[in-house]
């Protein structure tokens, strides 16, 4: 223990006093600079928000020799609009991943399969420019904003075991990090070592924030027990730990499956190239309606025998989602099969089966979201051919004659690509 004479075990040491015209001279004392990032660049995350069928109301422009990510064209009363975005800002992140290393076609992947939520982090184009000028690595101003110790949450899918159950204890919290006292609908999760819950990603410790597409924070502990008692097979979650929690909190963000990074999932999407034969790619392409409420679907139907579709593993009954990486659920079916016809000879499509389609929904998520698929480099032409199509029948072959927004390389003389959003 330390004296008041500043003596420990009866040895003297020298007083340290601080005089302020001096300064600091004892060098044990000395004070690094503040790793701080200048309060002028700090970025703006703007949620936004949109309804089915609606745009998210702005135009992403990439110049490739400098690969900023320029948002332009912010429509009024639009998502966007509403979210704080302006016209002129640079895009850092989309739903928390840093794009500076992203080509155009990735970012654009990244916004249009994120579903009816997109975080951007953006800078203010003054406040971009002084970046700039001041050398500021942006990636590390990015990450500045969530601090050292944040990660993303994490949906995981839990498969109950017969004799363990789901391998894990949901506990109420009123106190701690993050958490305000008496806030209601926090809950912290406890697993069970080499458990279904921690096989599947979850950690104990863990802050539970969904469970089957529900927000717990609207659940009491007792309605929260029973819906975990009465899953019958699995449970999917998304979760986070503590500390990346509170740090949500500071940035009055909300945590969402947008964000997070997929575990154990049971369904996933398909990715199938197919070369044309001489009797085409051998399947027919439908427009029906399914579900309730009845929405139109592109479905994949009469997969010929021995044909370049059932080569590539296509299945009768599933859902087309894309094709040559461009998504196409909220596309007219007109539309799609020009898309199609206008490949020529090669063609990539995306599609997942009707179950896998429905769990997605049922969590409020695409499909699309933790896909990841190269595109093709063709351009469609205005062709339209009826609303059913045997593909590979007298369709042509069509070149593009000038860079498709699609394209996943840029040289430094590639032209500036913009697409709406």
């Amino acid at each position: 223990m330390w004296s008041s004479g500043g003596n420990q075990d009866g040895v003297e040491f020298p007083r340290f006093t601080f005089n302020p015209k001096e300064g600091i001279d004892n060098p044990a004392l000395v004070i690094a600079d503040d790793p701080e990032p200048d309060p002028r660049l700090e970025p703006k995350m703007c949620h936004l928000k949109r309804l089915e069928g609606q745009r998210f109301g702005f135009h992403l422009h990439v110049d490739p020799r400098c690969r900023e990510f320029e948002i332009r064209d912010v429509e009024p009363l639009s998502p966007a609009e509403y979210s704080g975005i302006r016209d002129g800002d640079r895009l850092l992140e989309v739903n928390e991943e840093y794009v500076g290393n992203m080509n155009f076609y990735r970012v654009v992947r990244r916004i249009q399969s994120c579903g009816f939520h997109l975080f951007l982090l953006v800078l203010r184009k003054e406040q971009y420019e002084e970046a700039e000028s001041m050398g500021v690595d942006l990636h590390t101003l990015a990450k500045t904003t969530k601090g050292d110790q944040w990660s993303r949450p994490r949906l995981c899918h839990i498969k109950r075991d017969p004799e363990h159950g789901l391998g894990m204890t949901v506990t109420p919290i009123n106190d701690g990090v993050g958490v305000s006292p008496g806030q209601r609908g926090c809950y912290m999760v406890s697993t069970v070592t080499d458990g279904p819950a921690e096989n599947a990603g979850v950690c104990t410790g863990d802050m539970l924030i969904w469970i089957n597409g529900v927000s717990v924070s609207i659940l009491t502990h007792g309605t929260l027990c029973r819906t975990l008692k009465k899953s019958e097979g699995s449970v999917t979650v998304l979760v986070i730990d503590r500390h990346s929690h509170s740090c949500y909190v500071r940035r009055r963000v909300p945590i969402l499956p947008v964000m997070a990074e997929s575990s154990s999932l049971p369904y996933a999407t398909k990715t199938m190239h197919l070369e044309k034969r001489q009797d085409g790619f051998g399947f027919l392409l439908r427009r029906e309606r399914l579900g309730v409420p009845l929405k139109i679907a592109h479905v994949l139907r009469e997969v010929d025998v021995g044909s370049a579709a059932e080569a590539a593993g296509m299945e009768d009954g599933d859902l087309l989602l894309a094709v040559n990486g461009e998504p196409v659920e909220s596309k007219e079916h007109e539309d799609v099969v020009v898309m199609i016809r206008n490949s020529g000879g090669k063609v990539t499509l995306t599609s997942i089966c009707m179950q896998g389609l429905r769990f997605y929904k049922n969590l409020g998520i695409s499909p699309l979201l933790f896909h990841e698929v190269c595109p093709l480099h063709k351009t469609p032409n205005e062709d339209s051919p009826g609303k059913t199509i045997r593909h590979g029948q007298d369709a042509e072959n069509i070149r593009p004659d000038y860079p498709s927004v699609w394209d996943q390389g840029c040289s430094e003389d590639s032209v500036a690509q913009v697409i709406a959003l």
